[in-house]
């Protein structure tokens, strides 16, 4: 099935305080064009410049999630990222007005709930995946710090946490299905040991920080003294640590809440990738250094694959369409029927097979002592596996015909001889509007590129 990119149907906006900065902010999410991707913009510095959020922006990650450049930065920017990427929001323009994305309760359940609220736009592109291919790691072995991407068909993760802590203990987050973030992962907070949060809190580190944003975890009882000087610091005069190993804030959501705010974590640090991807996460002890570290290797990753097919060719697997079915459903006959057997049709991609053999008739002529397929040639057998795609939105296809209206963008990469196997990639790249059909199309040999381009054609029916 196709998926359609996405985005919020107005403008929203959210106020807060800066986590570490303390800075009252206003932060405005607003809707963006299809192909957008997520955007960060600067409101209160001079030309509100502007920043793509991904990972190749990343300045640090050692209490939280900052992008940067030479013109702007912003920091904590992991819980809004999640919250868009689990409300399903592709494109949108983020406007701020401070350094600092707000901390509202810890968590992304405030921002999801509003997203949810307003509602989502369904858009005229459809949504880009990259599906992993390999098994795609980062390891810190001396911190017990591991994450691995395995190949599969949908996107899930799973978290295990274990930080030697008597209170924890070994924690475990699941996310197998998309819809469930939510309410399964959205409203979790983020936790910080007292041992770590008193000398932040004395070296003014966290001025946003609050009992209201965060979990904090015990795992020794301080003693009276100390639980007066706590109850200084944060203002309060009602702290103390409950039998379970918390301070008295609040109530956890969740008995693993914090595996599920590390879950959670992954999320907004994986969309920095800025493409959605399918695959098994499996994260021991994550953290935003590598989380975003692993961002940056499926990027890599997709770069490296850009020119790769997405489908695989076994012979031995029975096609969808044998020689005999792609007679009756296009009108083309030897020596001009150009495609073998099609092995993948869905309502927008079409794959098909072109088994290149010296027995073609144009091998007389192009060239006697050096065969080369035409360009031209393998234009058209791309044009014709286009045609399975476009005749199997008609419901009977043996009366209708496709004719070129346009071919842009062609480049031919590599060399097609005698006993090479062409495989065909068509996928819509706009929705068939009046019988007309825009197709991205590209031709692989042995997994390797060999031509591309943009072809348009009509469906007409035959007189």
């Amino acid at each position: 099935m196709t998926c359609k990119q996405k985005t919020l149907k107005a403008p929203l906006t959210f106020q807060g305080k800066g986590l570490h900065t303390g800075i009252d902010v206003t932060m405005r999410v607003c809707p963006a064009e299809a192909g957008h991707g997520i955007r960060f913009r600067r409101t209160d510095l001079e030309g509100q410049p502007e920043i793509d959020a991904l990972a190749d922006h990343v300045l640090d990650t050692s209490r939280g999630t900052t992008i940067g450049n030479d013109k702007l930065k912003i920091s904590t920017i992991e819980h809004i990222m999640a919250a868009l990427w689990g409300s399903g929001i592709d494109n949108a323009l983020i406007e701020i007005d401070g350094p600092e994305v707000p901390i509202m309760d810890g968590s992304a359940r405030e921002y999801v709930a509003r997203l949810a609220e307003t509602g989502l736009e369904e858009q005229d592109a459809e949504r880009v995946y990259y599906n992993v291919s390999e098994k795609t790691s980062f390891t810190i072995p001396e911190k017990g710090v591991s994450l691995t991407i395995y190949p599969d068909d949908e996107f899930s993760i799973s978290v295990h946490i274990d930080y030697n802590s008597k209170v924890l203990g070994n924690q475990y987050a699941v996310l197998d299905e998309c819809g469930a973030f939510a309410e399964q992962v959205a409203p979790c907070r983020t936790f910080v040991f007292l041992h770590e949060l008193e000398p932040l809190i004395k070296l003014n580190l966290i001025k946003g920080g609050d009992l209201d944003n965060a979990i904090v975890v015990v795992e020794k009882a301080p003693e009276a003294a100390e639980m007066a000087r706590l109850s200084e610091l944060f203002g309060r005069k009602d702290i103390e640590v409950t039998t379970s190993g918390y301070l008295n804030n609040l109530e956890l959501r969740f008995p693993n809440e914090p595996a599920r705010h590390k879950l959670l974590d992954i999320v907004g640090d994986l969309a920095l990738i800025g493409t959605r991807i399918r695959g098994r996460v499996v994260a021991t002890r994550p953290g935003h250094f590598a989380n975003t570290e692993l961002a940056r290797i499926v990027k890599k990753n997709i770069r490296r694959d850009a020119g790769k097919p997405r489908f695989t060719y076994d012979p031995a697997e029975a096609p969808v369409y044998d020689i005999n079915q792609i007679r009756r459903m296009l009108p083309h006959r030897p020596p001009f029927l150009l495609i073998d057997k099609i092995i993948h049709v869905d309502p927008s991609t079409v794959v098909g097979i072109k088994n290149v053999t010296m027995n073609e008739p144009f091998f007389v002529g192009h060239f006697p002592d050096e065969p080369v397929m035409p360009g031209v040639l393998i234009i058209e057998a791309m044009a014709q596996c286009g045609g399975i795609l476009a005749l199997s939105s008609v419901p009977d296809p043996e009366n209708y015909s496709t004719y070129f209206l346009k071919i842009d963008g062609v480049r031919f990469k590599q060399k097609v001889v005698p006993g090479d196997t062409l495989m065909f990639e068509l996928t819509l790249a706009a929705p068939i509007r009046r019988g007309v059909v825009l197709m991205d199309a590209k031709a692989y040999v042995g997994g390797r590129l060999t031509t591309e381009g943009q072809l348009m054609a009509q469906i007409a029916k035959n007189k």
